[in-house]
């Protein structure tokens, strides 16, 4: 592919806005879906506060979920949240061509199978994003910190899609991480996902020093961090030496963050509960797994949420 690719990205709140907005740094072509901030965007584009520079944008296409491309997208970036009745396949069949790559950048584990089995004869790269973003507005973007991302083909390898991706998430400004194994790479992630989502929930949408600080708070996190730990390995995972001191230092770096599940209850929006949580603890109960304190949190959630 000698001309810079065509990106569609669905899914562009705080996560899709800031990555298309890399690939559009980079020259690529980069259209989005849009339902709620649509006319903002249709109007001004987004607009980015970031230690990057300036990232705002003006997407070159702006749709409504409703509409038909003009173009097929050579890559679509699926960037919405997984909740259970979000039907994510047919979100993207609309848009996708017979050549159409698909780029999961989403949170959760055990997240790409459905999608993998829906489109079979496309390319399939799944992401992980290690960022703090969030959507302060319509169309309005904070980039706190960090934006690398970890890629690979699901479920697994690193092929030539991978490879030009790589490339120009990387000349657009950020780290690109490659792995032929990105299922390990998403159980990695859980270490820190998998307890601090949750339980800023649980704390009533708490930031990240907050839930640290707390009396028993530290401790508790790691105790969570732990299980998840266990159930890695029993899945086939082992995860390396440290890594529990290592997220809880690079999360006390990091400052007051509030994470994006903890965002979404504050103002009201469903949690991506299985796909962070639930999901784990079913595969600890596959291989007989106990996680109490993780058992206890998502019965707790749950009830929340009924």
């Amino acid at each position: 592919m000698n001309r810079f690719p065509r990106v569609l990205v669905i899914g562009a709140g705080a996560i899709g806005s800031f990555y298309g907005a890399i690939l559009k740094r980079a020259g690529c072509e980069v259209a989005v879906v849009l339902r709620s901030d649509y006319e903002a965007v249709n109007a001004t584009g987004f607009r980015f506060t970031s230690s990057l520079g300036d990232l705002s944008w003006r997407p070159d296409q702006v749709y409504g979920p409703n509409d038909t491309p003009v173009q097929t997208a050579d890559y679509i970036l699926l960037c919405v949240k997984v909740l259970p009745g979000v039907d994510r396949a047919a979100l993207v069949r609309p848009w996708m061509g017979e050549h159409t790559g698909l780029v999961l950048i989403e949170n959760g584990l055990d997240i790409e199978r459905e999608l993998a089995d829906a489109f079979p004869t496309n390319p399939l790269v799944s992401c992980l994003a290690f960022i703090a973003v969030s959507r302060t507005g319509p169309g309005e973007v904070n980039h706190q910190a960090y934006g690398q991302l970890v890629m690979g083909n699901f479920p697994r390898g690193f092929d030539e899609h991978c490879v030009r991706l790589s490339e120009l998430f990387q000349q657009g400004g950020i780290k690109v991480d490659e792995t032929d194994a990105v299922v390990g790479e998403r159980w990695r992630k859980c270490v820190w996902n998998t307890p601090f989502n949750p339980l800023s929930v649980l704390a009533n949408g708490a930031d990240t020093l907050s839930m640290l600080d707390a009396p028993g708070g530290e401790s508790l996190i790691r105790t969570l961090m732990e299980e998840v730990i266990a159930v890695a390995e029993a899945d086939g995972y082992p995860m390396p030496d440290g890594i529990i001191d290592k997220n809880l230092e690079g999360t006390r770096k990091m400052g007051a963050y509030k994470n994006s599940m903890a965002l979404d209850y504050l103002q009201g929006r469903a949690i991506e509960l299985d796909a962070i949580l639930g999901n784990v603890v079913a595969i600890a109960r596959q291989h007989q797994v106990p996680v109490p304190h993780l058992q206890t949190i998502l019965v707790a959630l749950r009830m929340r949420q009924a």
